[in-house]
């Protein structure tokens, strides 16, 4: 067993934090805290690098809210400072771990989101005839501190990283929510990674010591596929014993072995062998967002490009199930009014529908915007052609 050492001042590395502030704006950069944080970049960097140089860092306070699709949650957002030594840290443990997790580990790994997943489900499913799938009960909540830092420790001998790692768990126990010794906070890049490490000896133990090939973990659900469901339902008793080692339990209402055949609910699709389609909960969540971002926009909360960058978003997830008829229901009910202003009040409208061949069309008038996105043929796996034209007036 290959063990790192001297990598804390990786950490500290102006360069590290640099790039990982960099990462840690993304997407935010309008945001008030990233703004201020910028308005001074060097000044702030060298302050936060002397103070984890000294470990006299201390995680400021989290910010919690709910979320509720497609459950209620709670999310902890970590100050951007924060975020930045987040970032800072995974980027030097990040190559250390990817190289000891099994290649069907997914979630905050490159190449390895919701999608790949998806796709490594059907191509294990036209190879088994039952599948296994199990939901680790609120697995967040039940990460035990201690465990985690001995399997970081079995890999990293440094002091520097124990005390950061340290830093960043025991700042979540001072949460209402929180139990002591217990739990990392849902929102963290840091505890996207800790979640793959923690499970990290249990997924080795599934492929190497009850050797099942078909396996796949995203976070918290997992699935395992084989010919004999005989197989499966004892390869769950012992699941379950192993589990409880580290403190983990199944949901007991979502853990069943079934055919193949009826369709597995993964990722957020439901998912046959030949095809896939989105779940219904997702199809509704979908267009109750797309709904709220048509509001938005019609009360001048957000721009087009926002419009726009959703939207795509939405169908290049969508675009990887048989949604073609989705697509064109929901496009051809959504209106997306700009704000009124003297000169537009009139040619402020932008309607999202179903043009020609079926090409999903955005048209304003002539003095508003004009996008036209065009997607491919309606399969399930097939990828789809985006197309964006904007021609801009006076608006």
């Amino acid at each position: 067993m290959k063990t790192h050492k001297h990598l804390y001042n990786k950490v500290w590395d102006f360069e590290n934090l640099l790039a990982a502030s960099k990462l840690a704006q993304r997407g935010k950069r309008r945001e008030p805290d990233v703004y201020a944080f910028n308005a001074d970049l060097e000044k702030k960097l060298l302050r936060l690098q002397e103070a984890l140089r000294s470990r006299t860092w201390t995680p400021g306070k989290y910010r919690d809210f709910y979320v509720y699709e497609p459950k209620k949650r709670l999310v902890s957002a970590a100050p951007y400072e924060d975020r930045v030594v987040h970032h800072a840290l995974c980027r030097v443990l990040e190559p250390v771990w990817e190289t000891m997790f099994i290649f069907d580990s997914y979630a905050c790994r490159l190449g390895k989101g919701t999608h790949a997943a998806a796709d490594r489900y059907t191509e294990f499913s036209r190879k088994a005839k039952y599948v296994l799938k199990c939901d680790i009960s609120k697995y967040f909540e039940h990460v035990d501190h201690g465990i985690l830092l001995e399997e970081i420790g079995r890999y990293v001998k440094d002091d520097g990283i124990a005390w950061l790692v340290k830093s960043i768990l025991v700042s979540n126990n001072a949460r209402p929510a929180a139990t002591a010794g217990k739990g990392i906070p849902i929102g963290n890049l840091t505890s996207q990674f800790f979640a793959n490490v923690y499970l990290n000896r249990f997924d080795h133990w599934v492929k190497e010591d009850v050797r099942h090939r078909f396996y796949i973990r995203y976070v918290d659900d997992f699935v395992i596929l084989a010919d004999d469901k005989t197989v499966l339902h004892e390869t769950f008793r012992e699941i379950e014993v192993k589990l409880a080692d580290i403190g983990l339990t199944i949901h007991p209402r979502k853990r069943s072995v079934f055919p193949v055949s009826e369709g597995c609910d993964f990722m957020g699709y439901r998912i046959w062998p030949e095809h896939r389609r989105l779940r219904p909960k997702t199809g509704y969540h979908s267009r109750r967002k797309l709904v709220r971002l048509a509001t938005r926009y019609r009360e001048g909360e957000i721009p087009l490009d926002r419009v726009k960058a959703s939207v795509a978003a939405w169908i290049g997830h969508v675009k990887h199930a048989d949604t073609w008829g989705l697509r064109k229901a929901v496009f051809g009910q959504l209106r997306f009014a700009k704000p009124s202003s003297n000169f537009q009040r009139l040619t402020s409208n932008l309607r999202i529908g179903t043009g020609h061949n079926g090409a999903i069309v955005s048209c304003g008038a002539v003095v508003g915007t004009t996008t036209t996105t065009t997607t491919g043929a309606p399969t399930a796996t097939t990828t789809t052609r985006t197309t964006i034209t904007t021609t801009t007036g006076f608006g």
